[in-house]
């Protein structure tokens, strides 16, 4: 894979610092049953970095620690982590608000048949990947057979009350190629319009997310010769007032080692939190410290988040 941080670190993008943190974001490991294209983690059915049952228990000290709101579950595929459904279930009790960036085929995979039933008793957020309503550019992006099952999904997660006002679902699109995403409520309200109609299936919201030009997506990029020509997108529409709202203000991503940084783009990086030591930061460190106006590490690919509309795990920005 071509390596991109080389390309990003000479940057003219504008220092800024966190806020008050409310969303510990926390990849649980890179083991997944998909490798999508635009994945900027580089996850696969081969990886096998998985976070520990003590990084987990850590990581509901914090959760206590620092009252945090929202725990983001992320991978590769979460629930693979082997103790998904026991940090869901422990931060469920705390009364935290639990996400999971679920790819959906994943609850047809064998061991996974409970999963569903699971996320719905534990009322936790699903937030699940469809990057088109066509059967067509899905399969394209993320491998065949992909859109019937993510259908299959979507539809399984209806009959157990998500989308109907009580268990939020959201789903994410992602461009296929180096452009912006369009408009996100336009955008919404085509996938809801086709996915009703055809699927009879609802959702609450649409997150449009534009794609880092990063790992495994920013290497494609170079290997076609369309990197400069991308990142001249990203400049030419950024968009100042985005840098209120982008997430790394709020959010602190962890790695499944338990290392901090902040933002899951960062951390796929490999660029950890400043510090003034100039020592990796750790979960243990969060219980104590907080870390509201230290500066963010930034590069080229912050651009990402704030060109056009914006972008961030939660969607546009604007």
């Amino acid at each position: 894979m071509l390596p991109t941080l080389q390309l990003l670190e000479n940057t003219d993008f504008p220092q800024i610092k966190r806020a008050q943190l409310s969303t510990l974001q926390i990849n649980l490991g890179y083991l997944c049953n998909q490798s999508c294209v635009h994945c900027h983690v580089n996850a696969g059915p081969t990886r096998t970095e998985l976070m520990s049952k003590a990084h987990v228990d850590l990581a509901l000290e914090v959760l206590k620690a620092r009252q945090i709101q929202v725990l983001d579950l992320t991978g590769g595929a979460p629930e693979m982590n082997p103790y998904f459904k026991y940090l869901v279930t422990k931060a469920r009790e705390l009364g935290v608000h639990v996400i999971d960036r679920c790819n959906l085929t994943i609850l047809f995979e064998p061991g996974y048949e409970d999963l569903a039933a699971f996320l719905a008793k534990q009322q936790v957020e699903v937030v699940a990947s469809l990057p088109c309503y066509s059967a067509d550019n899905v399969d394209k992006q993320r491998g065949k057979g992909v859109f019937d099952k993510s259908v299959a999904g979507l539809q399984a997660l209806n009959a157990l009350g998500y989308g109907h006002g009580q268990l939020k679902l959201s789903l994410v699109y992602n461009p296929q190629g180096p452009s912006l995403p369009p408009n996100q409520q336009q955008l919404e309200q085509q996938y809801k319009h086709e996915l009703k109609t055809h699927f009879d299936i609802v959702f609450d919201q649409l997150y449009t997310i534009t794609n880092m030009p990063i790992k495994r997506f920013g290497s494609m990029l170079i290997s076609k010769g369309q990197f400069a020509d991308y990142m001249t997108l990203l400049k030419h529409n950024y968009a100042a007032a985005n840098l209120a709202q982008v997430m790394c203000r709020s959010l602190i991503s962890v790695d499944w080692q338990g290392y901090l940084y902040d933002c899951d783009f960062n951390q796929q990086l490999d660029v950890p939190m400043p510090s003034a030591n100039q020592q990796r930061l750790h979960l243990r460190d969060l219980i104590q410290q907080d870390f509201a106006g230290n500066p963010i590490y930034v590069a080229d690919h912050c651009y990402g988040c704030t060109a056009g509309s914006g972008s961030s795990c939660g969607g546009a920005l604007a």
